[in-house]
């Protein structure tokens, strides 16, 4: 079965229960849906739309997990950082192996796009791949994407 070169869903879609793991739950009755938007071909990428309603509980990361709240706010905290309120716009990095205390205020809404880690072993062998296949196969002549402006290529920082 081939998938689509192109998928589009919205945010604004039915989600379904996801149960936090009770263990995890500190304070409350937070109530957790979700709903994959996407995956890719060789699964170690998804795409979903996450909300959950007030409550405090652990959260822990098995793969790299990259949110931006759209609706509501939570507090985090973690070892070695203070607790630190994050809101509408908000991007947000985990990486695999983080532990997260999340306070959600009353409700939160967020898109959540997930990478799988790949030994460094492996990651290297990919990287070495890909530029090989760059240079030396250009589809059209031409890139497909423009290249990273050096403004993006340390991530910018985050102003209040």
């Amino acid at each position: 079965m081939s998938l689509a070169l192109i998928e589009a869903a919205h945010c604004n879609v039915d989600l379904k229960p996801s149960p936090i793991e009770p263990s995890w739950i500190l304070e409350g009755n937070p109530e957790a849906r979700s709903r994959e938007l996407s995956t890719s071909a060789c699964g170690t990428t998804k795409t979903l739309i996450w909300s959950c309603t007030e409550g405090k509980f652990n959260w822990y990361y098995d793969v790299d997990e990259t949110i931006m709240i759209l609706e509501g706010s939570i507090v985090l905290e973690s070892e070695g950082m203070p607790p630190r309120r994050y809101g509408v716009g908000d991007v947000i990095l985990f990486r695999h192996g983080a532990h997260v205390k999340w306070h959600v205020e009353s409700y939160v809404k967020k898109i959540a796009f997930f990478r799988q880690t790949i030994p460094f072993g492996l990651g290297f062998a990919i990287r070495a791949i890909n530029k090989l296949k760059r240079m030396v196969f250009v589809p059209g002549g031409r890139r497909s994407a423009l290249p990273l402006q050096p403004a993006f290529r340390g991530g910018a920082k985050h102003t209040t």
